[in-house]
């Protein structure tokens, strides 16, 4: 099985090489002849080495090409685009994203046989024009805002996602709740195929907790409360925040580490000193992907309080470290959080539902084996073999 593939070569367009689309590309590199991937990369976002702006960290270098451990054939090719975060510059993006990759396969002769797509904006127009030009497959895999907020901008937002949709010989969504927003653009979901998320088992496994404690130099003998995500509106941390406030009360041994940078770290941290929380709440900022695991080992409780979501690749992670999972139920966590032998899911927006529900995270006596178990089907490896069967049918057909 997979055979097929062998001597095919697969070209990616994509975002970020880091986390889950980095993950699930190295996964499937070992079933292609070459494995091209060119990331959309903003060099303006070198300033912020001189200007204290979160907003551009997120972008530079440093944090969209993470290269450890990158198989031998793979090769990761930046495609650098000047553009401002403006409504009418995002627009035009799809344009620019196109002219720059053609420039790039053409001038590196750049050969392949199948087209994949992370996100229909702007890596989705590009695949689907791409097909259009060299006739190769081109497969799509939409995940939370380029499906579920950006069509609905407007009838031109509309237009345009639809088109990129509908050029996709392979549709891929990461939950089930996302086949909502296909039917609202009036696109039929018999063949999109959900497969979720997962996570690297070889980097996201069990620790010993005080062991990681101690390395990372964090208190024994406190209830740590994890969050890892970019410090942005829709993750939630001014929930969190009061959460923790009202926790307090309750507990005197609460520890709270927010891992994440982004545009609410100065807003953020003006909550913590204003309420008091300084002691109990650390803003540790980003932190590489392979430093991760140690840190989500060391928590008791993973939260993450978001106003909507995907299917967060974090929640597989923290499952995948037998660490029981709180969180809103949104987008496609309720399709993995199915029972409260893996995780506590409350309503979104709700301080006081947070609370309760880390209350009842923080009591309850968890079958950490149990998750751990669970956590094995989401491993990468096997989130893997469904996209290349996916892959195949396009050549057996």
């Amino acid at each position: 099985m997979f055979n097929k593939l062998k001597n095919k070569n697969i070209l990616f367009i994509i975002h970020n090489y880091n986390t889950f689309q980095k993950d699930q590309i190295e996964v499937l590199a070992k079933y292609f002849n070459k494995v091209y991937v060119l990331v959309r990369y903003k060099p303006i976002a070198e300033l912020s080495k001189f200007l204290p702006i979160s907003y551009l960290k997120l972008h530079t270098k440093k944090f969209v090409f993470q290269l450890e451990n990158k198989p031998e054939n793979v090769s990761v090719i930046p495609v650098p685009l000047f553009y401002f975060p403006t409504r009418s510059s995002y627009k035009k993006l799809g344009e620019k994203h196109l002219k720059k990759t053609i420039e790039i396969i053409d001038s590196q002769n750049i050969k392949f046989d199948i087209i994949h797509s992370h996100f229909t904006w702007s890596a989705g127009y590009v695949g689907s024009q791409l097909k259009k030009i060299y006739g190769k497959p081109f497969v799509l895999t939409t995940h939370r805002y380029d499906i579920c907020q950006l069509p609905y901008i407007n009838k031109s937002w509309k237009t345009r996602i639809k088109n990129v949709i509908k050029h996709a010989d392979i549709n891929i969504t990461v939950s089930n709740k996302n086949l909502n927003y296909y039917k609202l653009l009036r696109i039929p979901t018999e063949n999109i195929q959900v497969i979720a998320n997962g996570f690297t088992s070889s980097l996201f496994f069990p620790k010993d907790k005080n062991k990681v404690r101690k390395k990372l130099n964090l208190p024994i003998k406190k209830k740590i409360i994890m969050i890892v995500a970019n410090l942005e509106p829709q993750k939630g941390h001014k929930y969190l925040i009061n959460s923790i406030k009202n926790l307090k009360k309750k507990y005197s041994d609460i520890h709270c580490i927010i891992i994440g940078d982004g545009t609410l770290k100065n807003t953020l941290q003006h909550q913590i000193n204003s309420n008091n929380l300084k002691k109990e709440i650390v803003l540790c900022g980003a932190k590489k992907h392979n430093e991760i695991p140690d840190y989500i080992n060391a928590c008791d409780i993973f939260v993450l309080p978001s106003l909507s979501e995907g299917n967060p690749t974090v929640m597989f992670e923290c499952l995948g470290c037998g660490k029981p999972y709180v969180g809103s139920n949104v987008g496609g966590v309720p399709e993995i959080i199915t029972t409260e032998d893996y995780g506590l899911l409350y309503e979104k927006e709700k301080t006081h539902k947070l609370t309760e529900t880390l209350i009842k995270a923080i009591e309850k006596d968890w079958d950490y084996g149990k998750i751990i178990e669970y956590s094995k089907q989401f491993e990468w490896a096997n989130i893997g073999k469904e996209i290349i069967k996916n892959y195949e049918k396009i050549f057996i057909y």
